[in-house]
């Protein structure tokens, strides 16, 4: 389905129809299955509502007997009169009260469900972009993806509650002063009244909808404002690197400037929007009032009744004003919704076949079966790789950069699919298993940590959330950093801030290498996993990766060669095919392309 962009000369039909099926899929959270309690509120809202407004139209009555009783025009069908006029002033305002306290105790019932709504919708969605693949998350911007799923879930709330508590409500009191004017007054009243009305909501629907175009344009310039700046603040360090604070602001600057226009014309639209709604309820009011004051001047109505009148046209002032508000935002939210909906629409690259089975590892055998993948259908990385790493066997995969050695690993843990061939564990191809069952057995140490702004505890413990604090020690001990942890004023509490940036690049490997260690998987995935460590500490944690590999079937992606010369077998990939394989000896010994490379890095070192 087409989506409204800024460049439409016209307001396109068919955002209405996408605006009613997103209303569609917000209604069953309003009545969902199986949730009594949930229905029994709104049931409970719904009464009240319906009694407020029942009170509110009966309220003026009051009003005007008071009105009639004191300037002594009280007829003898107003039964009311006989209360006497401080008596009908006290019940006047005892109704507004009671009205007001209907009005409270429905937003009270009401509440829960808009928040449960809210809720699950929320969990909807950060679910769903989690299951969407990695090559979504590569070409979307995490900026705008964060900032459509905060106004669609925003949203929610707020259509529930006004669907529910003013269109449906405003609709009754229409009817229900339509239906006292016309049986107490003349049937021209109802029909200025009518005209107002339709006058008001054609003008206020028709301008709103042209509105709505400028507000997404402005919303668009929002989104690419925010981004830019949190893009900006995640790469501090390199804007330092470069001096490129002007750079950066000037582009922020741009952003914004783009997203002031917008913002100005808005505003001005709003103005024109608030002005001919003032005009026309203003209107229809002074046309009312010359009637009733004629009316009274002849004779024909008392004074109680022009107050009568004057109140219901203001009572129907009241919420058209609000109806444009409401209309507006409905508006806004259908359209930030349906964003959010578009995104909850948007399919995963990688989902598991219909009756995936459990991933069972009883050795750990890996084996990729003429292997081809491109990211780009025109440009192929792997081009038929034949690969089996035996349980408990150690392969190191090395080459160029641009080789395919990263690929292998994604299409192992499965974060894309191979085009041609297949990636069986144990016999098992990985597309008939349950993605969750697959990333259980494998763990990943990637050359770029990535921590939470968190504490390095939490960090840590993220490899296996129910581990005990010892084994999160032993893990931490394991990967040579729980003495400097414990160096740290707060310890394990030491908050490491965005991405890990208190810590140096060594100091964010270890932590991941810990939370993998605490993992303990049967398949084990290094990609670059030292490359942050100086040589000591690389020892070091060699040898407790080679500890902790012993058993495990162990796939490491290494661009140091000198960290893998113990590897039972090196892989040497080329431009998308294994060109060489064998022992650290025996590749030397050949003197081919594994021995080029060997040399080249010993010259460098040297």
């Amino acid at each position: 389905m087409r989506r409204l962009t800024k460049t439409d000369a016209n307001f396109d039909p068919t955002a209405r129809i996408q605006g009613w099926n997103v209303i569609r899929r917000v209604l069953p959270y309003l009545w969902p299955e199986g949730e009594r309690g949930i229905k029994v509120r709104v049931v409970a809202a719904i009464s009240v509502l319906v009694m407020a407004k029942i009170i509110a139209v009966g309220t003026p009555f009051f009003y005007k007997a008071a009105v009639d009783t004191l300037s002594g025009e009280a007829r003898d069908d107003l039964w009311l009169i006989g209360l006497g006029a401080v008596a009908l002033t006290v019940i006047y305002g005892l109704t507004r009260l009671a009205n007001v306290g209907f009005q409270q105790t429905r937003d009270v019932l009401f509440a829960p469900v808009g928040q449960r709504a809210l809720r699950a919708l929320a969990l909807q969605t950060f679910t769903h972009i989690h299951r969407l693949s990695m090559r979504y998350h590569i070409t979307r911007r995490t900026g705008g993806l964060s900032r459509v799923m905060e106004r669609g879930v925003k949203g929610v709330e707020f259509l529930l509650r006004f669907l529910l508590f003013s269109i449906g409500p405003l609709l009754l009191e229409l009817l229900m002063i339509s239906v006292v004017l016309f049986f107490m007054f003349d049937v021209w009243y109802l029909v200025v009244v009518g005209l107002t009305i339709v006058a008001y909501v054609t003008f206020t629907f028709r301008v709103t909808e042209w509105r709505v175009k400028i507000r997404k344009v402005m919303n668009e310039q929002d989104t690419d404002a925010n981004q830019k700046a949190i893009d900006s603040l995640l790469n501090f360090e390199t804007v330092k690197y470069f001096g490129a604070e002007r750079l950066e602001a000037a582009r922020y600057d741009s952003a914004m400037k783009q997203y002031e226009t917008a913002a100005i014309r808005t505003n001005v639209s709003l103005a024109f929007l608030n002005f001919g709604q003032s005009f026309i309820i203003t209107a229809g009011l002074v046309a009312v009032m010359v009637m009733a004051a004629v009316g009274v001047s002849n004779g024909a109505l008392t004074v109680g009744d022009f107050v009568l009148v004057n109140a219901y046209m203001i009572q129907i002032t009241m919420p058209l004003n609000f109806l444009g508000t409401v209309y507006r935002e409905i508006r806004q939210a259908l359209i930030d919704m349906g964003d959010m909906f578009d995104l909850l629409e948007q399919p995963a690259e990688v989902q598991d076949k219909p009756g995936a089975t459990t991933l069972h590892v009883t050795g750990g055998r890996v084996e990729l079966h003429d292997v081809h993948f491109g990211y780009d259908p025109a440009r192929p990385i792997l081009k038929g790789v034949d690969l089996t790493l035996e349980p408990g066997q150690t392969v190191a995969i090395v080459g160029s950069s641009g080789a395919g050695k990263s690929t292998i690993g994604r299409l192992l843990f499965r974060f894309y699919d191979v085009t041609g061939g297949a990636v069986l564990i144990d016999g098992q191809d990985v597309r008939d298993v349950t993605q969750d069952s697959l990333h259980a057995q494998i763990g990943v140490v990637p050359q770029d940590t990535v921590l939470f702004n968190d504490t390095i505890h939490y960090n840590i413990a993220y490899g296996r959330p129910d581990a005990t604090e010892a084994e999160i020690r032993a893990a931490a001990r394991a990967a040579k950093i729980h003495d400097f942890v414990m160096s740290l004023p707060d310890g394990y509490d030491t908050t490491v801030g965005e991405r890990g940036l208190k810590l140096s690049g060594g100091e964010k490997q270890r932590v991941g290498i810990a939370r993998t260690l605490l993992k303990n998987p049967p398949i084990l995935l290094l990609d670059e996993a030292t490359s942050a460590l100086d040589t000591d500490t690389e020892r070091g944690i060699q040898s407790e990766l080679r500890t902790m590999g012993r058993g495990r079937t162990v796939l490491t992606i290494a661009h140091r060669l000198s960290t893998i010369q113990d590897a039972d077998r090196i892989v040497v990939l080329e431009d998308g095919v294994i060109v060489e394989q064998g022992t650290h000896d025996a590749l030397l010994a050949e003197g081919g392309r594994y021995a080029q490379l060997w040399s080249r890095q010993e010259q460098e070192a040297a």
